[in-house]
């Protein structure tokens, strides 16, 4: 069932959906809180509402890994703010 929102009596507006879910609440008690920069587009997006990414180097060749052995390899990761916008976007978040 669709939720509905009733401006006054004749008008009727679908009520829209996330299509993704943060698991974070922000209030009052948390305070204000930082801005970080947007890794996709550079805009100031308040933290909360960011989208964390992990990305860094992987590799993936078996050939290498055998020769080189698991324990040698160092990888780095680096993590990065996305604004909503960018992770729909760049399809980081799916529509459910």
């Amino acid at each position: 069932m669709i939720n509905l929102i009733k401006l006054k009596e004749e008008i009727v507006i679908p009520k829209g959906k996330v299509p993704y879910k943060r698991g974070y609440t922000h209030s009052k008690e948390r305070g204000r809180e930082e801005t970080v920069i947007c890794s996709m587009c550079g805009s100031r997006v308040p933290r909360w509402k960011c989208i964390v990414v992990r990305r860094g180097f992987r590799i993936t060749d078996p050939a290498i890994l055998k020769e080189v052995g698991r324990r040698n390899i160092h990888t780095s990761s680096e993590k990065q703010y996305v604004c909503p916008k960018c992770a729909r976007f760049h399809n980081i978040v799916k529509k459910r």
